[in-house]
C-alpha cells in the first residue's frame, strides 16, 4: 500500500495496520463494538494471501492464535470485553509458553455483558495478567485513528521481539470514529522470523517442544524468574504523551480515549490561563511509571482520570508514591463522555479540592 492517506475507522485502521504489518492468520467471533475488523479482514485476508477463520467462540479464537503463533505466523484475534476473558487462558498458556501473537480488546461496558457502549473497565485484566499464574502481556492504548493503525503494525515486532502475547487495548469510542489515516509501506513477511523456535516440522535438525508445564524439580520457578527478567526488559518500549506538563502545576492522567478528550479540556483551560497539563500513557504496560516519577519530583500534582471507577489510578499512585499522591475522577461506564464532562474535577483538583 502506498503513503496515501485513507479515511477509515479505528476498527479498520487497526485491521489495515495489521495486514500490513505482514499478519496472514485472523482468528475470531462477532461481538459488538469490533465487528469491523473481522468484516473488513474476512476479505482482505484472503486476498492478501492469509487465512482467515470465524471459530465457533472465542475460546476456540485464542486456541487458533496459540497453534499459528507456535508455527512462527504473524497471527492475531480481535474481540471485545466479556470475549476477551474467555480468552484468558490460552493467553496465558501463550505467554507461559513464550508464544509471538496479537490480541485486540475494542473494550466495552461491563461487568458481564454490560452494553456496547465505551468503557475503560479492562484495564486490571489486561496489564496485570488477566489469566492464571505470574504473567503479563505489552499493552499498546491508541487514542487516535493514526494510533490505532500505527500501535497495531508494531504490536507484531514487539510481540517477535520479546516473544510474547501483546495486547491493544482500544474502545468503542477509539474503534467507531473515523479519521485520515497514513499508512506505512506494508512490511514483506520474514520466512526466518522464529527460525531457532518455531514448530516447522523436525527435519534433520533437533527435536524442540514449546510448552507452558514444568514439572521438574525448581523448572517452574526457574521459567518464572527468566519470564520476570523479560518483563524487566520491557521497560525499553516505554511510550507515553506528555501535553503542556512543562509548567503545569496539575496533570491529568488520562489514556485512550479519555485521554483525548481530556486534552480537549486541557487546552479550554489553557487558554483561560490556568496551568494544567496532560500525561498519557500509550504502553499501559510497560507502565511509564519513570516519566510520573520525575514530573512528581518537579513538584506536580496529579488527578487521573479514566472511564471506569479506579483502575489505573493505583499505577499513578504507586508511581508517584513517598513523593505525592493523585486524585481521581471516574466517569461512569454506560455513559458516553465529553471535554465539559471533565471541566469541573479539573478545576476543582487545581483548587486542591
Amino acid at each position: 500500500m502506498s503513503a496515501k492517506r485513507i479515511f477509515i475507522k479505528g476498527n479498520e485502521a487497526i485491521a489495515q495496520g495489521a495486514l500490513d504489518a505482514g499478519c496472514r492468520c485472523y482468528f475470531g467471533y462477532p461481538i459488538t463494538p469490533q465487528n469491523d475488523i473481522p468484516e473488513m479482514l474476512s476479505a482482505a485476508m484472503p486476498a492478501a494471501g492469509g487465512e482467515f477463520v470465524q471459530a465457533e467462540s472465542e475460546v476456540a479464537s485464542a486456541n487458533m492464535l496459540l497453534g499459528a503463533a507456535a508455527c512462527g505466523v504473524r497471527a492475531m484475534t480481535t474481540s471485545s470485553s466479556p470475549g476477551v476473558s474467555l480468552m484468558q487462558e490460552a493467553i496465558s498458556y501463550m505467554a507461559g509458553s513464550e508464544l509471538p501473537g496479537v490480541i485486540v480488546n475494542m473494550n466495552r461496558g461491563g461487568p458481564g455483558l454490560g452494553d456496547i457502549g465505551p468503557s475503560q473497565g479492562d484495564y486490571f485484566q489486561s496489564v496485570k495478567g488477566g489469566g492464571h499464574g505470574d504473567y503479563r502481556t505489552l499493552v499498546l492504548a491508541p487514542a487516535t485513528c493514526q494510533e490505532c493503525y500505527d500501535l497495531t503494525f508494531a504490536a507484531f515486532d514487539l510481540a517477535f521481539k520479546y516473544r510474547n502475547p501483546v495486547l491493544v487495548l482500544g474502545d468503542a469510542i477509539v474503534g467507531q470514529m473515523k479519521e485520515p489515516v497514513t499508512p506505512r509501506p506494508a512490511l514483506p513477511i520474514d520466512p526466518d522470523a522464529g527460525a531457532d523456535w518455531k514448530l516447522t516440522g523436525r527435519g534433520q535438525r533437533a527435536p524442540r517442544i514449546l510448552k507452558s508445564l514444568f514439572l521438574e524439580d525448581g523448572a517452574l520457578a526457574g521459567q518464572n524468574l527468566h519470564l520476570q527478567r523479560k518483563y524487566q526488559s520491557m521497560q525499553a518500549e516505554v511510550r507515553y504523551e506528555a501535553f503542556e506538563t512543562e509548567d503545569a502545576e496539575l496533570i491529568v492522567v488520562a489514556f485512550g480515549s479519555i485521554g483525548r478528550i481530556a486534552k480537549s479540556t486541557v487546552r479550554t483551560l489553557r487558554a483561560e490561563g490556568i496551568k494544567v497539563g496532560l500525561f498519557r500513557p500509550i504502553t499501559l504496560f510497560p507502565f511509564p511509571e519513570a516519566a510520573l516519577r520525575t514530573l512528581a519530583g518537579q513538584g506536580k500534582r496529579f488527578l487521573t482520570i479514566e472511564h471506569n471507577l479506579g483502575q489505573m489510578v493505583e499505577d499513578v499512585r504507586l508511581a508517584v508514591r513517598g513523593i505525592t499522591d493523585s486524585g481521581f475522577f471516574g466517569f461512569l461506564p454506560g455513559n458516553m463522555p465529553t471535554p465539559e464532562d471533565f471541566d469541573a474535577p479539573i478545576r476543582a483538583a487545581v483548587k486542591g479540592a
